[in-house]
Formats: C-alpha cells, structure tokens, sequence
C-alpha cells in the first residue's frame, strides 16, 4: 500500500439524505476503501470546518436541496485541490428531489432524467439493470482497470469487447456532458439510449481538485458492487480522483464514440389530445342542397330512346330476347350406383377370466424366489404374508398376519427337532 494514500482521508456524506450510507448499502464500499484510506461520515451541515482535511468526498444518491453557502463551499473545496464524487439514479433530480445539477452544470455536466434500459435479456432479468460489455469510451480507463493485454498493443479495434471493461448498469440515468470535461463511460450499443455518457471527469487545473459524475447510485451499492467489473471501476474512478497525473487517451477524450441525444414523442399522450385540421375549406352554399351531386349515382329512363334507336341503325327486329339452349359437346362420365355392402356387428368375444399361467403353475420355490427379489426392507410385512400363502400355512391357521405366520412356521421347526 502507497504511504501516500494510507494518510488521505475520504468523507461519504449522510446529511442529504442519501440512497446509501455507509452502514446500509454501502458496506462494501467502505470495506474497500478502509483498506488505503481513512474513512469518515458527514452527517453535520456542509461547511469549511466539515470539510477541512478531507481529500475525497462522496455523495451517493442526495436527495435533498443543497443552499446557496453549501454550493459555495463545494466550489471551494474543489478549488483548493479536494475530490469529489457525486452519483444519482434514473429519473435524475426530479425523483431525486435535489438540486445538484446546479452545481455540476458550472462544470459541464449534467444528469438527465431518464433512464438507461437494455433492449434483451442478458444475466440480469430487469430491463434497468442493464450489462454493458463495449461501455468503456476511453482506452486507458481498461489499462487502468488491468485490462491491457500485453503483446497486442494498446487497442484493438475488431475486438475491442476483449479488452473492455464490462460492468452492469443499474437503474440510472444518462449524462449531458460538454467541454472540458470528458466522458469515460457510455450505456454501450446494445442499451437505450444508444453510446450516451453514463460516467464524467472533470479536472479544474493544476493544483485543483477533480470532479467525477456517476449517473447510477446502485452501482456502487452492496448489490452490484460485486457484480461483473464494478469494484475495479470504482478502483479507477478513485484512482482519477486521487492520483494527479492520471494518463487518459487524448484522442479518445477529443473524440468520444457517443451518440446525440435523441427525443421521441409520447404517442400515449398525443393520443389523448387530438387537435382538429387547421385547413381552410370552401365557402358553404346557404341552400346546403346544391351540395349534393346528383350526375354522378342516378337510375332513370333516359338512354331508352337510343336503344330503341340503335334497332334500327342496326338493321335488328325489336322482340324479346329468348333462352338460347346450351350444347354441351363434352361427353358424362359413366355413371355408377352408390351402393355398398352392409357392415354388420361383430360379436364381442368369449368373458373367460384372465389368469396368469406362470403363477398358477409355477413351484413353491419359484414363487418364493420372485417375491423374494420383488421386495425390499419396507416390504416385510407383505413379505412374510405371501410366503406364508405359497407354502400353504396361511390355510391352517385362522389369523394370516406375518406374526402368526411365524409363529406357526417356529412351532413346526421345534416339533421337527424333537422328531430327530
């Protein structure tokens, strides 16, 4: 362990009413970080004297308000060389109930208020906990997290999931994220919103402090916090925050592979609120009959007169028309009755008994070793009855349980050894 860090102090505050504290849901967490760091709990008001000597601070899920003096004495922690660490969840503030944003915009991030779901079922069965295996934006965030594979380079483009950190996503929220700051994680191409930042650093200057935004507070809980490859994000992102050159790729912090922001319309809502056509019609006749064309459908007399004429134009008499026979050429097949023989009822067979030969006429013998083989321990009772029939006692006494039936069979052995 680094002596450097074992006298770093980190705070995870409890005064905004967070999701997770450090005794419920953060357990492992702070397992982890007692083991380089000394950990403490804010649970006063945020102010210079709460925060003097503190190298990191952790705000995981506020979900209340913070005042004017509060955000004033945060901007000058971060200014005088302080971390920090603020995480919220799906929904962003408006579920939250915080107003946080107000303090991250000031630094070009932003936490949206949606929410990042995968589109099929991978591991985890709900649709928010979403698996992300191509999230990571910038390379050196994997070698950070040992993900560098020596031999093959920095990076490999055709199979970049490899070499990838991949962690699970719950129940958060997508990123607005601008200059300078530089997204590191993104909701991957199989989650929607598609390739959007879900994990921003921020680094004021020389000097100065860092600033990291995680839109998902579970993902640090004692649930998720083992799954997949979270630990070693949360390794890196205290890393970034702790260390002061810490190496990220320059190409990928200029360019990010994300995608814009797109919105679609609530057609559930729209539904509901129909609007009627805005075109302009024309002008409505006062008598509304003149609306109606009567050319277009009509049944009436009025071609008679040229049929008639058209008898003679076309040297035809005038008469009714007759039925004109039909001739058919194409000769009837034979024909054939349709008659078929009688199906009488068969008569049913012969009501004998069935009877199993092989036990009718098979040995005492036989029959003892077939029971003998057929049964186990928990069979003994029905065991010593059907011996006791096939060797005939059963006939000679009145009670056949298995107890007489011993009985009998002791008493013939001890009458047998007085003989000899």
């Amino acid at each position: 362990m680094d002596s450097n860090k074992s006298t770093k102090t980190v705070l995870i505050s409890s005064c905004k009413g967070e999701l997770f504290h450090i005794n419920t849901g953060l357990k492992g967490l702070s397992r982890r970080l007692r083991a380089s760091w000394r950990v403490n709990v804010l649970k006063d008001e945020i102010s210079q004297n709460s925060l003097a000597g503190v190298d990191l601070l952790l705000f995981v899920g506020p979900r209340e308000k913070f005042t004017k003096n509060e955000f004033d004495t945060l901007n000058a922690f971060l200014k005088n060389g302080g971390s920090m660490l603020v995480t919220l969840g799906d929904g962003g503030e408006s579920r939250f109930e915080t107003n946080i944003n107000f303090l991250l915009e000031d630094y070009g991030i932003m936490v949206n208020s949606d929410s990042v779901i995968r589109t099929s079922y991978y591991k985890y069965f709900h649709p928010k906990e979403a698996y992300i295996a191509n999230g990571v934006l910038n390379r050196d965030i994997n070698k950070a997290g040992g993900k560098n594979i020596s031999g093959i380079g920095d990076f490999d483009p055709e199979n970049p999931i490899s070499q990838s950190l991949c962690f699970v996503y719950p129940y958060g929220a997508t990123l607005h994220v601008v200059k300078p700051s530089i997204p590191v994680l993104s909701s991957g191409s199989t989650s929607i919103p598609i390739n959007r930042p879900v994990c921003a650093f921020h680094e004021l200057g020389t000097g100065m402090g860092k600033l990291c935004v995680l839109g998902s507070s579970h993902m640090l809980s004692d649930q998720f916090f083992d799954k997949e490859e979270n630990s070693k994000v949360f390794d890196v992102i205290v890393d970034y925050l702790t260390t002061q050159n810490f190496p990220l790729n320059s190409v990928d912090a200029e360019d990010p592979d994300i995608n814009d922001y797109h919105f679609l319309p609530d057609t559930s809502k729209l539904s509901d609120r129909l609007k009627c056509c805005l075109q302009e019609g024309d002008e409505v006749p006062r008598d509304f009959n003149k609306m109606f064309n009567h050319n277009v459908y009509r049944l009436d007399n009025s071609l008679v007169p040229k049929v008639i004429r058209a008898y003679t134009e076309l040297e035809m008499k005038h008469e009714p028309l007759t039925l004109i026979q039909p001739n058919f050429e194409t000769p009837h097949p034979p024909l054939q009755p349709g008659v078929f023989p009688p199906v009488f009822k068969e008569l049913p067979g012969p009501k004998l008994d069935l009877f199993d030969l092989d036990e009718e006429f098979s040995s005492s013998k036989t029959k003892l070793a077939q029971i003998t083989n057929k049964c186990n321990d928990e069979d003994l009772e029905y065991y010593i009855r059907e011996c006791g029939r096939f060797v005939g006692i059963t006939t000679d006494i009145n009670n056949s349980d298995a107890k007489h039936i011993l009985e009998t069979i002791f008493h013939q052995l001890v009458e047998y050894k007085k003989i000899q």
